[in-house]
């Protein structure tokens, strides 16, 4: 990266030299010979690093220190605004009179580094450079951060069950009491536990999710809590889990109603005492973090057929929170629809586009089994497909779903149970991936965006055989169980 280096130094010499050998490497030079200054293009420029001697004229290099490393962090990343992007400059810290408690003085204010004059170009090229990849590394996180946010950060639309369950959402936040967030597949868990997080005192800390139905139990256990070195083949080293990740922050168990039972034992331990040993350790670990879990089944029926634990339920659902399906939310579809389509322009996945109002019927009258996933997959299908800048009907295709529409509920047209029509979709949804893939089940997880171990376990639950049928032409590669 080209910087823009604020370069503050009392001795012409010395800020002749600095500013040819920032040239040199490639950089944009700006100079200053005096503390007030210095302090006025920081404030007013947009530099990425600031090479500063502590004797100056008029304020001093600590003096500038304190007030653009003490000020500025209070006032502009406030309790309010702590994901406020990285934009104060690194401050490298350059002296004569370079001694151990002035050093430990300028790094407590904030500085960077620091160097000893006289130093060499070398060391101060070095010095630059790991500068500058911390600037990078800072703007890669921010940018990151921005595409989570904007993927997860919206809650959309004012359909009064949803409101209510936000509601209850947002006071839970404030404490550090778990949250189980209960509804159907893509109903948004992990949206809102998202913004339960950033609702909450922890908001600056991680927010780490871990889908427990997406790992088998020994790869989910060493996921969850990490492992010594030694303690299994291949454990060449210490590795932390997503607990310890999450220090002081948020930890979201998605799909909690899948974890295997001695997990869930292990689990309880952890809510209760918040300590927890790695795979193959013997000291405990004390951790400070607070759970949210998310399921879209019965836990109640889960607990009568013991396959998950009724202490574990209790110590997860101090908060309940039950989104709404879709279909309970229809009044929230034009917005759901204007968001999903903006986003997808932002994106750059099309040209901006509308919806027509018959479009805009048609959406309100389909019973989205697959809730607000569904409805941004068949949008993101007609913005691709549709080659008018209004959407029409026709390039929703829901003509063909196996579900029925509102109207066709409301003839009386024989409806199947839900679970029995959601179990009949997904088995189709899949057999009609391994059949585009040659039966190659790796390759239909990749395209279902599933784990390649987890479409395994589906193909067992749902009895559906992974080879093709004898009859079948299709070439497929032998990747099955």
């Amino acid at each position: 990266m080209r910087a823009k280096i604020l370069i503050v130094d009392d001795d012409r010499d010395i800020l002749l030299g600095l500013e040819n050998r920032i040239t040199w490497m490639g950089h944009e030079p700006v100079t200053a010979d005096n503390g007030e200054v210095a302090l006025r293009l920081i404030e007013q420029g947009d530099f990425d690093l600031v090479l500063l001697d502590l004797e100056l004229p008029v304020l001093s290099g600590l003096e500038i220190l304190e007030r653009v490393r003490g000020a500025p962090r209070s006032e502009r990343r406030t309790e309010e605004d702590t994901s406020a992007p990285y934009s104060t400059p690194l401050i490298i810290i350059l002296t004569a009179f370079g001694t151990i408690e002035r050093a430990v003085q300028a790094m407590q204010l904030g500085a960077f580094d620091f160097l000893t004059k006289p130093f060499s170009a070398d060391h101060l090229t070095v010095v630059v450079k790991k500068a500058l990849d911390n600037v990078s590394l800072h703007r890669q996180v921010d940018v990151l951060r921005q595409e989570v946010d904007d993927r997860y950060d919206h809650l959309v639309g004012a359909n009064a069950k949803m409101a209510t369950q936000l509601t209850i959402a947002k006071q839970a936040a404030l404490s550090d009491v778990t949250v189980l967030l209960l509804g159907e597949t893509g109903t948004g868990k992990e949206v809102v536990a998202r913004a339960i997080h950033r609702w909450s005192p922890r908001r600056s800390n991680p927010f780490v999710a871990v889908n427990c139905a997406a790992l088998p139990e020994h790869l989910l256990e060493n996921e969850l809590f990490g492992h010594e070195k030694g303690s299994f083949t291949g454990a060449v080293k210490r590795e932390p889990g997503k607990i310890e990740v999450a220090e002081g922050g948020t930890v979201f168990l998605d799909e909690i109603g899948d974890m295997p039972l001695p997990l869930q034992s292990r689990l309880l331990r952890v809510l209760q005492d918040q300590t927890f040993y790695r795979i193959g350790g013997t000291q405990p670990v004390r951790t400070n973090v607070r759970f949210i879990a998310a399921t879209n089944k019965d836990i109640r029926r889960a607990i009568q057929q013991g396959t998950f634990r009724e202490d574990l339920y209790y110590r997860l659902a101090v908060i309940a929170v039950t989104l709404p399906p879709l279909r309970e939310r229809m009044d929230d579809i034009p917005a759901l629809a204007r968001h999903f389509l903006n986003r997808a322009v932002k994106i750059g996945i099309h040209r901006p586009c509308a919806l027509s109002d018959s479009a805009v019927r048609a959406l309100q009258q389909y019973q989205w089994p697959g809730n607000i996933r569904e409805l941004d997959n068949v949008l993101t299908r007609a913005l691709i497909l549709c080659p008018e800048d209004t959407i029409e009907p026709t390039y929703l295709h829901m003509a063909d779903s196996p579900f029925p529409s509102a109207n066709e509920a409301e003839t009386g047209s024989p409806i199947r149970q839900y679970h029995e029509s959601m179990d009949e979709f997904s088995r189709k949804v899949i057999e009609e991936a391994l059949r585009r893939n040659g039966w190659n089940q790796t390759r239909a997880a990749e395209e279902l965006g599933l784990q390649r171990t987890y479409l395994t376990k589906l193909l067992r639950q749902k009895e559906i055989s992974g080879r093709p049928p004898k009859d079948s032409t299709s070439s497929s590669e032998d990747d099955s169980p």
